[in-house]
């Protein structure tokens, strides 16, 4: 490896005449055939001696193609995996999908988004507060993803695995895209349920050609990035802007009911304070009544 290369805080990948678009066929992703092809033999990295691969998200290490059953989170797309996988032998934390590790630097006519021509990212385009969101499965984008060079649209490498039509191993019919104008489809407007969640959720959603079969693309996915083959289920990462809805809802009430409680001993003691004075003032009238009294006997 060309020891001048440092690690950068964001790259975009220069396309070589050595990448490919067609999968290769020493390269078994063990996926439908109908799924968008986009990797490439040398990808983002390039093959050393032994099999051993180096990648530019990571290059004080080379990364070894292994297989593991378990769940692991992607150091490049932040987003969980299953099954084959490129790892780091050196360290033991950075594993990568290998649809991220051998992605293609750009995607011309891409079945999901045609018209414009995708680029290959490392890091997300972060605005204010919250992680943009992929406009097929309608996940944050934390890492790696695909941005148009002309729109707004962006996705995840594992959804750019997906393609307008395609086959899964769930259902015997072809799937098909439901058209929309918006980015993004939001499924809580239609009256069916996710063949495979049982859910009505934001995001892109397919239908089956024949039945009427439905499968979220947040589900899809799940038979690209090993998931579903390893027999792993509701692995949901925890939302960030619920947890701390939760902690303010928390923060509110506690001051609401501090405050309530505060207002309630100030009232309180204004009472005690009045009755207190309206007692003085009673005992002070009692005892002018009673010495005008004693005067008036008196003469």
């Amino acid at each position: 490896m060309n020891k001048s290369i440092k690690k950068s805080g964001t790259f975009v990948l220069k396309k070589t005449p050595s990448m490919k678009v067609s999968l290769p066929p020493s390269l078994d992703l063990a996926l439908p055939t109908s799924f968008h092809p986009i990797v490439a033999a040398a990808g983002s990295g390039e093959y050393h001696q032994e099999g051993q691969y180096h990648h530019i998200s990571h290059p004080q290490h080379p990364l070894a193609r292994v297989s593991s059953p378990y769940l692991f989170t992607c150091m490049g797309c932040k987003e969980y995996g299953a099954g084959a996988m490129f790892s780091c032998q050196s360290c033991n934390n950075f594993q990568l999908h290998e649809f991220c590790a051998l992605a293609l630097p750009t995607l011309t006519a891409h079945s999901l988004h045609s018209h414009h021509q995708l680029v290959f990212h490392s890091k997300p385009v972060k605005g204010g507060l919250l992680w943009p969101r992929c406009d097929v499965c309608s996940k944050p984008i934390r890492g790696f993803a695909y941005r148009c060079s002309t729109c707004s649209f962006q996705m995840h490498p594992c959804c750019a695995m997906l393609s307008a039509e395609m086959k899964i191993r769930t259902h015997p019919h072809p799937m098909k895209l439901i058209p929309t104008n918006n980015a993004t489809l939001s499924s809580s407007d239609l009256s069916y349920c996710c063949g495979e969640c049982d859910k009505k959720r934001s995001g892109k959603v397919y239908r089956c050609s024949v039945c009427d079969y439905h499968i979220h693309a947040v589900c899809a996915k799940n038979m690209v990035n090993g998931l579903h083959a390893n027999g792993i289920q509701n692995v949901e990462k925890p939302s960030m802007l619920g947890a701390a809805a939760k902690l303010a809802s928390h923060v509110v009430v506690g001051f609401i009911g501090g405050l309530i409680e505060g207002i309630g001993e100030g009232v309180g003691e204004v009472l005690v304070q009045s009755l207190t004075k309206a007692g003085r003032r009673n005992n002070t009238s009692t005892a002018t009544t009673s010495a005008a009294t004693t005067s008036t006997a008196s003469n």
